[in-house]
């Protein structure tokens, strides 16, 4: 009799299992990764800067974030580089080193990215 009762518990904790893990599977692809849009942040006025013609040195970046020197560099390869996929260029002048993101492809390269993610 202990055995039957045993396989019945058995049965009743695969079942859940399978349950579980049905619904993990549906909300991980339910959510699709948001890209913050808001004016007012660190993120747009860095992007902001670089899209101008001109362009914005690590310098520049790190006075108006307030943000240390490696922390500018770590969102410039992660973030725009990686995460958003903007093509970053940067050039040499009398200034420094000034980065700029480029337009040509930028835009098209980032949706195909958003495509391939959801």
């Amino acid at each position: 009799m202990t055995k039957s009762k045993s396989k019945s518990k058995a049965s009743t904790r695969s079942a859940a299992r399978t349950t579980s893990k049905s619904k993990r599977r549906s909300r991980s692809a339910h959510s699709s990764p948001k890209i913050s849009t808001r004016p007012d942040t660190k993120h747009a006025r860095i992007l902001a800067m670089l899209r101008a013609p001109t362009g914005a040195t690590i310098a520049a970046i790190m006075t108006a974030t307030e943000w240390q020197q490696h922390s500018v560099r770590g969102f410039l390869a992660g973030v725009v580089r990686k995460k958003l996929g903007l093509d970053l260029v940067s050039e040499s002048t009398d200034k420094g080193r000034v980065y700029r993101i480029k337009d040509s492809k930028a835009s098209s390269g980032a949706a195909d990215r958003a495509k391939q993610a959801a």
